[in-house]
């Protein structure tokens, strides 16, 4: 966590942590009273706290989750600290969340691939056109950021080609709607093996192995170690971007780069989420959404100048309404981009300098701020 928070130069750190149990095997209560456990054993202990530890939502949680979190420690430290519920991120909106944190994730993966289309050295390296238009990508794991992943692509005229779930791989070369895949898979129908209308091919009996599909992309979005020596030689893109933590093992980044599969690793491409968990944490510690002193202020401002201008439209015109000032997920959102492309072009310009892979960039670069920063306070000599 500190090496992807240094990579998108967020001044957060720490690591990751959890409850080693299967969340769906359980009933609500039961993953409640888990997870109001596990918070009192960590207060016990000094581990969480707003100027602490603030835990971020991962997989296996939701709003829900984090929201019991908050009122566990709300309840014990609540009346002493008025920051308390800066303790957790990822929660219910009504209970201290932000807007746009459930697609955060996917969003900065896409902001990520987005950038690096676009980038003509990128694109030729990748032996690919640039843009995002017309790019054929394949999802593996298709929840909070596959799903979302999928959707800002799609708007952007990719063509999501293939989705790999736990019970049910899909594939269509002229693309599908990635809204009718998450509603086929809600509504249980891939994992029972049901068809899917929109589908040339369905793999049930391994859905891994709609990896050998050709695709431009292939995005692994769903648990670590995906990607691994038995597999990697399946792909059939030019372009991994890893949605998930970890999705490629050693030996599989080495097949990769034998491969020249160009690869946009995790401690970039998915640093999204925790992007706007630090929005939810400084909302927290400011006790007030992004936006709601200054949109009414703007609106009024943008209207005068208008006037002035000379210019008259009706109050439901499109003009008019372009003229409101920013809400919170305007700020979040615009926030949340201008820090994954911001990182996007630092790293890759980083890459292209040394003749690095983008992982190994990744790291140099954060191995030098980080020895940067503890040389500056006097820490090393």
């Amino acid at each position: 966590m500190t090496f992807k928070l240094t990579v998108a130069n967020i001044p957060f750190g720490g690591a990751k942590g959890g409850i080693a149990f299967d969340p769906a095997k359980y009933s609500q209560g039961e993953v409640e009273r888990i997870t109001r456990k596990y918070t009192l054993e960590l207060a016990k202990k000094n581990f969480i706290g707003p100027q602490i530890d603030c835990l971020g939502p991962d997989m296996g949680t939701n709003e829900q989750t984090m929201t019991w979190i908050k009122d566990t420690y709300s309840y014990l430290y609540g009346e002493k600290e008025i920051n308390a519920a800066g303790c957790s991120t990822g929660k219910f909106i009504s209970q201290g969340g932000i807007a746009g944190r459930t697609e955060s994730t996917g969003l900065g993966v896409f902001h990520v691939l987005n950038t690096l289309l676009e980038d003509d050295a990128f694109a030729e390296q990748a032996g690919l056109g640039t843009g995002m238009k017309g790019k054929k990508i394949i999802i593996q794991g298709f929840g909070n950021v596959g799903y979302h992943l999928a959707t800002f692509c799609h708007k952007k005229g990719a063509k999501i080609v293939g989705v790999i779930e736990r019970g049910q791989g899909l594939y269509n070369s002229a693309g599908m709607d990635p809204q009718a895949v998450k509603m086929h898979f809600q509504s249980g129908a891939g994992g029972r093996g049901e068809a899917f209308a929109d589908a040339e091919i369905i793999e049930t009996h391994d859905p891994m192995k709609i990896m050998k599909q050709e695709c431009d992309v292939f995005a692994p979005c769903a648990a670590d170690g995906a990607l691994h020596a038995n597999n990697a030689g399946w792909l059939k893109c030019k372009v991994v971007i890893e949605g998930a933590n970890g999705p490629t093992t050693y030996r599989a980044d080495e097949i990769l780069k034998e491969r020249k599969i160009q690869l946009i690793p995790d401690m970039l491409a998915n640093v999204g989420g925790v992007t706007v968990s630090y929005f939810e944490w400084l909302k927290n510690l400011d006790h007030v959404a992004p936006g709601r002193m200054t949109a009414k202020h703007k609106e009024t401002s943008n209207k005068k100048l208008i006037k002035m201008l000379g210019y008259k439209f009706p109050e439901n015109s499109p003009v008019m309404k372009q003229l409101q000032g920013a809400k919170e997920i305007d700020i979040v959102l615009s926030g949340l981009e201008e820090i994954m492309v911001a990182a996007t072009q630092e790293n890759w310009k980083y890459a292209r300098k040394r003749n690095l892979t983008l992982r190994e960039a990744c790291i140099g670069n954060t191995l030098k701020k980080l020895a940067s920063r503890f040389e500056e306070s006097g820490m090393m000599l």
